[in-house]
């Protein structure tokens, strides 16, 4: 009996399809979709929410967990486990009761008779598209226990990288929430004792302190309205970049500031050149690797940039030309897929790519921490420096009164 499946599906240009199908049942629907050139990645009674493309915002308990699920049933596949009995494994080995309910999940759709690639399809949250196609691929080829090597690989390096710029960024971050805390401090509690002093005993007050005791007063009196002004801004500005032409704004933005910009940029180049050199190993078609790869960029306006080459390579220009017409990465990267081209190796060349952008986006990371650092601490000395030389001038000026 003919009844309407719901469906989301990878087209040839790397485009996601959504819609309904009638069908017997849940995999002749599948292989309509495959007869019409489309790869399945969900079918399914209930509607799935689409994402077009978007790479889930992974929490890093997520993130954790779907890397020791990949390395564990990569370990199990290379020793020969079967893959229903690896994910039975697996489902023993997760400690986060979620996705152990996950992992149950996709064992008891493989046992309902659905591809791996299908049944991981049908948890976006915690699967992307280029992980689903990875294994799709993996399954087609006959070599899924090498796709889970090179996934591992991948969520590793991927990991190892945001944790390094976050890493990175702590120090920073805590020491200018240390400075400003501490200037606060002593603009609401210290300063004002000053005020008192001059008041009650009627002294003239210097220049310095004068200064001092004027911006203590405005803190203490409108520092809430500052305050409350400064969160609607950060609220009105997190709304905007929700948007699309906000987060284009901004992510435009990031791209210009001064060495973070460049660590931005190299960052980017690094997660595309991993993922591309994950799917042209497996034989996914080089035009659907860019629209996956796309999805796992977070600068949108570098991410566009990819349709600019999607469309080189589908006239038949290759990928280096398009890539270096699309002015968004850096030159170095159009050269080495170049040789990449002439050589057949466009594989292992993005591979290199990726090991050289990732090693210059710690560099750029280093050079920024470097400069930043210094302001950080030479602005807060500077600040706490003159309120400091504006309480010893009040305290010189009234032991000469005393005097």
């Amino acid at each position: 009996m003919a009844a309407s499946f719901h469906f989301r599906a990878v087209a040839s240009d790397g485009k996601v399809r959504v819609g309904t199908l009638t069908s017997e049942s849940e995999r002749t629907a599948a292989a309509e979709l495959k007869r019409q050139g489309l790869m399945p990645v969900y079918v399914g009674a209930q509607q799935q929410k689409s994402f077009e493309f978007k790479l889930p915002e992974f929490n890093s308990h997520k993130r954790r967990s779907v890397l020791f699920f990949t390395q564990e049933i990569s370990t199990l596949l290379n020793s020969g486990i079967p893959v229903d009995r690896a994910l039975g494994i697996a489902t023993e080995l997760t400690e986060r009761p979620e996705f152990r309910a996950i992992i149950q999940d996709v064992l008891r759709l493989l046992k309902g008779g659905r591809s791996l690639a299908d049944c991981l399809g049908a948890h976006p949250g915690y699967f992307s598209e280029l992980y689903v196609n990875m294994v799709r691929a993996g399954e087609a080829s006959g070599s899924l226990a090498q796709v889970f090597d090179r996934l591992a690989e991948f969520e590793r390096t991927r990991d190892d990288l945001r944790n390094y710029i976050i890493g990175s960024m702590v120090y920073p971050a805590l020491l200018s929430l240390v400075g400003l805390g501490s200037v606060l401090v002593l603009m609401y509690f210290v300063v004002p004792r000053f005020a008192s002093v001059f008041e009650t005993g009627n002294l003239k007050m210097p220049l310095p302190t004068k200064i001092m005791l004027e911006v203590s007063s405005f803190v203490r009196t409108w520092g809430w309205v500052a305050g409350l002004g400064i969160a609607a801004s950060i609220a009105g500005l997190q709304a905007y970049i929700r948007t699309p032409d906000g987060r284009m704004w901004w992510d435009t933005i990031r791209l210009k500031i001064p060495l973070l910009g460049d660590a931005l940029r190299k960052a980017e180049t690094a997660r595309f050149a991993r993922a591309m050199a994950t799917l042209v190993a497996n034989s996914v078609p080089l035009v659907q690797s860019l629209g996956i790869s796309r999805a796992i960029l977070n600068n949108k306006r570098i991410a566009n940039s990819l349709e600019i080459v999607s469309q080189g390579v589908k006239r038949g220009e290759g990928i280096a030309e398009p890539l270096r017409r699309a002015g968004e990465f850096p030159p170095l990267a159009a050269h080495l897929l170049s040789v990449g081209e002439e050589t057949g190796r466009l594989d292992a060349m993005f591979s290199r790519m990726a090991d050289i952008y990732e090693t210059d986006t710690r560099d750029a990371i280093k050079r920024f921490t470097s400069l930043f650092e210094p302001i950080i601490i030479l602005t807060m000395g500077i600040l706490v420096g003159a309120l400091i030389l504006s309480m010893l001038v009040a305290i010189t000026s009234i032991n000469e009164v005393a005097g």
